[in-house]
């Protein structure tokens, strides 16, 4: 199925020209990359006649909303392995684990010395025991049916863009972006991770070399946001009518906005912004500043 993406411009840019491809509004609760990750595993589920889907998630996690919910509407029964088993007992007060169990979603809280065995063998025997056949996606959706489907962002009316810019979770997003690039046109990778190691996860998925990834936009690690970062987006919002994920499309517009700022990209560049959807996160984080007693992220029912 082709998906008629738009490419909405950003304006205000002299020396540049900027747009932002709304995978966002693919879908209300499959949206972005997630929608991308999940299209082939899907079929290879149902190819492979399973009745169930399993995969792994943090308290706040996209993939398990968007497992959870696709699940729903193509009649798989969904389990979440879920790090921290802390949070058994607050499903009520976890807006993304209370949308996963109402898709029908069921939980097995572990604690995160055991989480740090879910690529292990023995591990996934001990769940199959457990919870019966299943067909396996690995958290954050990234696998080779993954890539295929991130494969497909890009389309021949992208083909006029210099730069196409997304941000990096466990790789599978650029890895697809990478395979589909066309020749002239640079991939850039913004992480939402501390540190440098997601070069050989992208190798093993990626075809061709013309990518690069900026490190220096992930504001203290995963799920971390400064106040900065928060005015940044809102202010966003307000411009642009656009909302931003403060894990990993925010951090990205921020990077990239920045980087024009400081003339990284040469004079008469055409770059686009790859929106990777993930707006389910924003009521969560929303409750961690509230906490804090910070500034909140601006919603559509503000």
């Amino acid at each position: 199925m082709f998906l008629n993406i738009p490419n909405q411009p950003i304006s205000g840019f002299s020396d540049v020209s900027l747009s932002i491809k709304r995978e966002d509004l693919i879908h209300p609760f499959v949206s972005g990359n997630k929608y991308r990750k999940l299209k082939y595993n899907l079929l290879q589920a149902k190819a492979e006649n399973q009745q169930q889907l399993l995969t792994f998630g943090g308290a706040f996690s996209n993939h398990i909303a968007a497992v959870a919910a696709a699940g729903k509407l193509n009649q798989f029964q969904t389990i979440g392995i879920i790090r921290g088993d802390e949070l058994a007992t607050a499903i009520a007060e976890n807006p993304t684990l209370r949308f996963a169990q109402e898709c029908g979603m069921r939980f097995e809280f572990i604690s995160r010395e055991q989480y740090s065995h879910k690529t292990e063998t023995a591990f996934l025997n001990e769940l199959e025991q457990k919870w019966g056949s299943f067909y396996l996606i690995p958290e954050g959706g990234t696998n080779a049916l993954a890539v295929n489907g991130c494969e497909e962002i890009l389309t021949q009316t992208d083909a006029d863009f210099d730069f196409i810019c997304c941000a990096v979770g466990t790789g599978g997003t650029i890895s697809g972006l990478i395979n589909s690039a066309q020749t002239h046109q640079k991939v850039l990778g913004f992480p939402a991770l501390k540190g440098d190691f997601l070069k050989e996860e992208i190798c093993s998925f990626a075809t061709n070399q013309n990518w690069d990834l900026i490190l220096d936009y992930h504001f203290g690690g995963y799920a971390k946001v400064s106040p900065e970062l928060i005015a940044f987006i809102n202010e966003f919002y307000l411009k642009t009518d656009i909302s931003l994920d403060p894990i990993y499309t925010g951090k990205m517009v921020f990077g990239v906005m920045d980087l024009i700022q400081k003339g990284y990209f040469p004079k008469g560049s055409r770059i686009l912004m790859i929106h990777t959807g993930g707006l389910q996160g924003i009521e969560g984080m929303n409750i961690k500043l509230k906490k804090k007693k910070s500034p909140l992220l601006i919603t559509q029912n503000d």
